[in-house]
């Protein structure tokens, strides 16, 4: 979720997640509000690191509303931009899949665009192996699973707890 109202769901969401997919706008003016100082990609992006999600995909949205449409200059430019700063907070741009896509006509979600040929595909290098890929969900699918610690004790956060008469105290 982009929107202010939303970000305590986002940091619900983010706490549990193994993998963020960063959705960067590349159209003119959305971008640059979205990497600002207060920005919402900046908060996001250091959202998802502090609340230690290691894995990073950045979408670079709405490539269909960039000038001219399916721009590759507008896609390096963002990538290098998000690349700096994903790197200052701690993540490793190397290891970060940045891929073209256009949500709204479909084009690298599901399968390569034929709109966008001057990519070439992602790539990420870390320290488990390479992995490579043109769209969307097959950076979604080398996401590499983290281990869990089942050899330990359970821990359940709670939400709330409710007091209920009759029936007693129920946390949730």
């Amino acid at each position: 979720p982009g929107h202010r109202d939303f970000i305590k769901n986002m940091i619900t969401g983010t706490s549990q997640a193994d993998c963020a997919v960063l959705i960067v706008a590349a159209g003119t003016g959305e971008f640059e509000a979205g990497i600002s100082k207060n920005g919402q990609t900046r908060e996001h992006a250091l959202l998802a690191f502090t609340l230690g999600v290691k894995q990073l995909i950045v979408g670079v949205n709405k490539m269909d509303s960039t000038e001219p449409p399916y721009s590759e200059s507008r896609f390096e430019e963002i990538k290098k931009e998000v690349s700096s700063y994903i790197k200052k907070i701690g993540y490793n741009p190397a290891a970060v899949a940045f891929v073209p896509i256009s949500g709204w006509h479909g084009d690298n979600m599901l399968e390569a665009s034929t709109k966008m040929p001057w990519f070439k595909g992602w790539l990420v290098e870390r320290k488990e192996g390479k992995a490579e890929g043109k769209c969307l969900i097959e950076a979604l699918d080398a996401i590499l699973p983290p281990a869990r610690p089942t050899d330990k004790p359970l821990r359940l956060p709670l939400q709330d707890v409710y007091k209920i008469g009759g029936i007693g105290t129920v946390p949730v």
